[in-house]
């Protein structure tokens, strides 16, 4: 699917009808397990998915799909209670959709966050990493097709693709909360399996150090608009073959819950230091 610069502004229109003189100033995307930290948001507008012109639904499990405007932390976000995959059907254009409307929103800073599985055999299930990097292998980009210089460059430099300056904040934060903060690499997987022993043995080899299905779509697409990305990971599980135990999706949602006091106050207290 290409989209065009006009189909993004009818979404933007459609959402600032919505949400009046509310002006967001962080993107907040909410991965498995993780979408309670969008009931702490006050005063919110809520929107599904559904609603926005050209967007695609949320199918994942325990993804919501809808936005949720108001206050978090002494800012004024919109908060993503779900998000798109490729895995459900979407290309790349559809999942980071709701990322360039939200720079046409005004948005200049997003907060990702995913639930995946540890690859790093000295992180364990509960673990929170700062995603310094990633790596991409699988699929084509969201940036493939026609450019839309409205957005940015054709060819966007991803050197420093999540914030330094953001990193240091949430290093700043985990600290001053008692959290062991993580720093590490995410890598892309295209799913909706979870990766083979021999793929988490490859993962592992190029430096990876966490394994998923999300994420990337969404910071690449925000990196080109220029926009300011802070990435973190809850590692659910240990990824398969560092256990001799199969994997499940109630397993990472019933994790994600299980770490949710600690990752919420992480994220909020980002919000509050930003």
């Amino acid at each position: 699917m290409v989209y065009t610069y006009a189909q993004y502004l009818e979404a933007a229109e459609s959402l600032k009808a919505r949400i009046g003189s509310f002006t967001p100033e962080v993107l907040v995307i909410l991965g498995t397990g993780l979408g309670s930290l969008g009931e702490q948001v006050e005063d919110a507008v809520t929107v599904p998915y559904a609603d926005v012109p050209h967007m695609k639904t949320s199918t994942a499990p325990d993804h919501m799909g809808r936005f949720l405007f108001g206050r978090l932390a002494g800012k004024n976000v919109a908060v993503m209670q779900g998000r798109l995959h490729g895995y459900e059907g979407y290309d790349f254009a559809d999942v980071s959709f709701p990322v360039r409307v939200a720079y046409l929103l005004g948005i200049r800073t997003m907060i990702v966050t995913n639930a995946a599985g540890a690859v790093n055999i000295s992180y364990s299930a509960g673990d929170i990493m700062l995603i310094a990097d990633h790596i991409k292998l699988f699929g084509t980009s969201p940036l493939q097709g026609p450019n839309l210089p409205e957005f940015g460059p054709r060819f966007p430099d991803v050197s420093h693709t999540y914030t330094p300056a953001l990193q240091r904040l949430a290093q700043s934060v985990a600290e001053a909360q008692g959290i062991t903060l993580r720093w590490g690499v995410y890598m892309y997987f295209p799913g909706p399996q979870y990766e083979t022993p021999a793929e988490v043995r490859m993962a592992r080899t190029l430096g990876a150090d966490a394994v998923g299905m999300s994420t990337v779509p969404e910071v690449l697409t925000a990196a080109h608009c220029g926009m300011d990305v802070l990435g973190f990971t809850l590692c659910t599980n240990l990824a398969a073959g560092v256990l001799d135990q199969p994997l499940s999706e109630e397993e990472v949602i019933a994790a994600g819950r299980a770490a949710g006091d600690r990752f919420t106050a992480l994220v909020r207290g980002c919000l509050q230091a930003m």
